[in-house]
């Protein structure tokens, strides 16, 4: 594909389009792409690949600085995408890029990431995709993650990526770009959260919870995501589409299911 014009991009997210980080995505790529902003109206962490089917999705106009950013929906963040490639754009876009997202997304958390999600969504239709994080949720440089995607994006433009694959990236929070130590195609590793409820009462005396959590890292290969980036590496992994688990299927057919 030739690389003369500039690419066609979608940009979303699940913090919602007046995140920061999805102003620091749009400044990056901003004089390297055409760029259309579709996100949901608030927070939408942790919703997975939800769609809404029950009930409408209203949408409106963003502005920054008096200036249109871009649409928010209200709705998960793969429905952004369904939205935004269905209702707007007349051909699909070159490519979709979900972020850049508060908190790291590697492990087993990806299963549970609305940034992931968006990423995936694009993936299925065919469209190269990438999911970006930080990984932090305060005191935020989205520097070196906006400098990482706008060396990336020319890269697949040009020479795409596998049917039903996408790419995750996980960047690590540092004051200076220059603490970066490199690049690493990684493997998803088995970072995951412990859920923690907290009992609390309402003004009425009803119970309610209020879930929270615990990142539980283990010491794993630096081939892993986690690992990665806990050493300052920029992690890419590739996510496939194909939940088969085709290392495994002998095993389950010696389970003897298909037999009466």
């Amino acid at each position: 594909m030739s690389t003369n014009k500039k690419p066609n991009i979608l940009l979303v997210n699940d913090d919602g389009i007046a995140a920061p980080g999805l102003l620091a995505l749009y400044n990056s790529l901003k004089d390297v792409a055409d760029i259309t902003i579709v996100a949901p109206d608030g927070e939408q962490s942790a919703t997975g690949h939800s769609i809404t089917l029950d009930s409408m999705l209203s949408v409106s106009e963003h502005y920054y600085n008096d200036k249109f950013f871009g649409i928010a929906l209200k709705g998960t963040p793969a429905d952004c995408v369904k939205f935004a490639i269905s209702e707007i754009y007349k051909k699909p876009p070159d490519m979709v890029i979900s972020g850049i997202n508060l908190g790291s997304n590697t492990g087993y958390n990806v299963h549970y990431s609305g940034t992931v999600s968006a990423g995936a969504e694009g993936a299925l239709m065919g469209i190269p995709s990438v999911a970006i994080s930080i990984t932090t949720y305060v005191d935020a440089n989205f520097k070196p993650a906006g400098q990482f995607i706008k060396s990336a994006i020319n890269k697949i433009y040009s020479k795409g990526l596998p049917l039903g694959t996408m790419l995750n990236v996980n960047v690590p929070n540092v004051k200076n770009s220059s603490e970066i130590k490199g690049i690493k195609i990684t493997e998803q590793g088995q970072t995951r959260w412990k859920e923690i409820f907290y009992k609390r009462k309402d003004p009425k005396n009803r119970t309610y919870y209020w879930m929270t959590g615990e990142k539980m890292i283990f010491k794993e290969s630096d081939l892993k995501d986690e690992s990665a980036v806990n050493d300052n590496y920029i992690s890419i992994t590739p996510i496939q589409l194909d939940m088969t688990d085709y290392k495994n299927i002998e095993t389950i057919k010696n389970l003897n299911l298909t037999k009466k």
